[in-house]
């Protein structure tokens, strides 16, 4: 089985995030706001070091997922352009985390 197929896809991850979401919730935010989010958490990692190969290993030991959400909520807060119901953005992050939990049962 080709690995490409289970490596992170944006417009999979929306797909699967909007899936995820309740459908009240999801027909409220575009695709880009979705992506938004994704990239918001994508900062978090690198600022956390996450993406570096050393964190591989002991990434999942070290994620807070309370930390990642308030960093994503306040940054949410402070995008003009981004509106999104501060339990919105919980479920979008938690549902991404979902979806790279997904890859992972692959690898």
């Amino acid at each position: 089985m080709d690995n490409d197929q289970y490596s992170f896809d944006e417009d999979n991850a929306v797909k699967f995030i909007r899936a995820e979401l309740p459908p009240a919730v999801s027909e409220k935010y575009e695709d880009d706001d979705i992506l938004c989010i994704i990239d918001i958490i994508w900062d978090y990692y690198e600022k956390k070091g996450f993406l570096s190969l050393n964190s591989l290993e002991t990434e999942d030991e070290q994620l807070d997922v309370d930390d990642l959400v308030k960093y994503v909520k306040k940054e949410v807060k402070n995008d003009e352009e981004l509106i999104m119901d501060s339990k919105d953005v919980e479920l979008v992050v938690k549902a991404e985390l979902d979806y790279e939990e997904s890859l992972e049962d692959f690898v």
